[in-house]
């Protein structure tokens, strides 16, 4: 599983960064989580409001943190 958290570098994103990485931690799984911080490599994922989380491929969520237990819903809903 690839797991992607895009922006800029700002405290959402990194904040949305650690939430993900604690879910993967908690559901005991094995995910490859990917930064992407790069503006153009952003542009590709079509993500227009950072901070975005990509599952896959797959755009779960873009402008918004959401909580430890969102993101465990969107990983084992992608599983």
């Amino acid at each position: 599983m690839e797991i992607k958290v895009v922006g800029g570098g700002c405290a959402n994103c990194k904040k949305l960064l650690e939430r993900t990485k604690d879910a993967v931690r908690e559901l005991d799984i094995q995910a490859d989580i990917l930064y992407v911080t790069d503006m153009e490599e952003i542009m590709k994922t079509g993500i227009m409001r950072t901070p975005g989380l990509m599952v896959d491929g797959t755009v779960k969520v873009m402008g918004r943190v959401p909580g430890v237990k969102e993101i465990k819903e969107i990983i084992e809903g992608t599983k």
